[in-house]
């Protein structure tokens, strides 16, 4: 699955003011909670930092991919969010991180799920694409970005 095939408008959002690791990934989990009713936003949160407690999203390159598995659920959230400052996020090449992509999965989704990460990595690992991504100034910009890239 492509982040193209799941990522919504309204859960794009560009330029974020956010300074922390944290209140990045409560601002996505309060993002994502309007497709996802059934969980709230703390359980959602809850999902990310168990994952991070695994080994940073932070893939390098000033990205960012938490994820979280859910019970329950039986569709794929995306959030796409860039900040308008850098965040420390324990990325593996320990550069400061603007560019999220968050998932939400079913638990029961895990084939699909790496599939998805990879198509992710793969899309912004282009560095035309991150350097785009950067310069969005408004929301809608950022989605058609999306919308509209190759892979």
């Amino acid at each position: 699955m492509k982040l193209q095939d799941i990522l919504t408008e309204d859960c794009t959002s560009c330029a974020v003011q956010i300074s922390s690791k944290k209140k990045i990934l409560e601002q996505i989990c309060a993002i994502a909670t309007n497709h996802i009713p059934e969980h709230s936003t703390f359980e959602l949160l809850q999902s990310l930092l168990e994952r991070e407690k695994m080994g940073s999203t932070g893939i390098g390159n000033g990205i960012a991919i938490p994820h979280g598995r859910l019970t329950g659920t039986k569709h794929v959230v995306a959030v796409l969010l860039t900040s308008e400052q850098p965040v420390a996020f324990d990325a593996i090449d320990n550069r400061a991180v603007d560019i999220f992509v968050a998932l939400f999965v079913p638990e029961d989704c895990c084939k699909e799920h790496l599939s998805t990460l990879q198509s992710i990595a793969k899309l912004l690992s282009n560095k035309q694409m991150s350097k785009s991504i950067r310069k969005c100034t408004s929301d809608k910009a950022l989605f058609d970005l999306i919308n509209q890239a190759a892979e």
